[in-house]
């Protein structure tokens, strides 16, 4: 555990995920947005290599956990090495050093890129087994879906009565007002939440929000990911409108975190992409003429076109703000995140 003094001049990390979020994905922050993208406001940007041990092309298993443990590993793999041995991520290390952490998804907390920091499984679908690790995860910030992990399980268990007998302020229902003394958890769907175009509100942005004051109150150091989760379902789906309100979405988010970096210059922004998914291109937008079939091209707008409806191997942008971020310029393995983070921290 660090001194009093040493944690007030610990550097704070926020780690943004965009699932799924390519180069592509980003421009549409750019043509489909109002006014100028949150994207535009970073000096420091460098790419990564995303792929796998198992896979040239990674799942967000293996991407995840690249970044919280600094170690390439399978696809599938849930904080675990390549050869399925557990690995001590990133926000279990900083809370040894007396960290506050947080994890935000958009998705069950027991999904892939938010297990990742917590939970030590051979397989992602190990669902029931991640959320039985979350219970002594001892994180302070957690908001998200997979109430049917804990309380619907084939097992019997009811793990929400864990969480409260470890002190938990829980919330099942709402992002009701955090309890300053006591970990938050709001677990808030059975599985993941609803997308943007199917009625999910401002969640990501509320709740990013919320632990940003609630890490405040203490004047502790913290570490929190944020995943944008859809981004990477408008991919899988092929949805041209579900990715570009994601992808709208994680900006307006983007926007809170920033203001915060600039109000608290003891802080390391780093925002990227486990991997790209749909093979995105932003190109030509045709009009078809209803009675003759005709294609004619739009010269004022664009269109978000796929090329198919899985994970591609493209470099992935990286974004970082705050204490240590000329550090992520460059391009390099998507590993190098984990160790990168870590420079930026000791002020190497």
């Amino acid at each position: 555990m660090e001194t009093e003094e040493e944690e007030k001049d610990s550097i704070s990390i926020i780690f943004m995920i965009g699932d799924g979020m390519g180069l592509p994905q980003i421009t549409t922050a750019f043509y489909f947005g109002e006014g100028i993208p949150n994207f535009q406001k970073f000096q420091h940007i460098g790419l990564i290599k995303t792929s796998s041990t198992s896979h040239e092309v990674t799942d967000s298993a293996a991407g995840a956990t690249a970044f919280s443990t600094g170690e390439k590993t399978y696809n599938r793999a849930i904080g675990v090495s390549k050869d399925s041995m557990p690995q001590k991520t990133i926000l279990e290390q900083l809370q040894e050093k007396g960290y506050q952490t947080g994890l935000i998804s958009l998705t069950s907390i027991t999904h892939a890129t938010p297990a990742a920091f917590y939970a030590h499984v051979k397989d992602r679908d190990m669902h029931e087994a991640i959320a039985e690790q979350f219970i002594n995860a001892k994180i302070d910030f957690v908001a998200g879906g997979g109430r049917k992990f804990f309380n619907s399980r084939a097992d019997g268990k009811d793990l929400f009565s864990n969480l409260l007998d470890n002190n938990y302020h829980l919330d099942t229902i709402e992002l009701s007002k955090t309890v300053s003394n006591k970990p938050n958890a709001y677990i808030l769907a059975d599985d993941g939440l609803p997308a943007i175009i199917q009625g999910r509100k401002d969640f990501l942005n509320e709740a990013t929000s919320m632990a940003l004051d609630y890490f405040d109150e203490k004047n502790k150091p913290f570490f929190m990911m944020v995943e944008g989760s859809f981004i990477d379902w408008g991919g899988h789906a092929e949805n041209a409108d579900m990715l570009i309100t994601e992808v709208a979405d994680f900006d307006k988010t983007l926007g809170t975190v920033l203001k915060y970096v600039e109000n608290h210059p003891n802080t390391l922004l780093v925002v990227t992409a486990d991997h790209e998914t749909g093979g995105v291109s932003i190109g030509k937008f045709y009009e078809t003429n209803k009675s003759t079939g005709e294609k004619k091209e739009i010269p004022e707008k664009v269109a978000v076109y796929f090329n198919y409806d899985q994970h591609t191997a493209e470099l992935i942008p990286v974004f970082a703000k705050g204490k240590g971020s000329e550090i992520f310029q460059g391009i390099y393995e998507n590993n190098m995140i984990y160790h990168k983070i870590f420079k930026a921290l000791n002020n190497e």
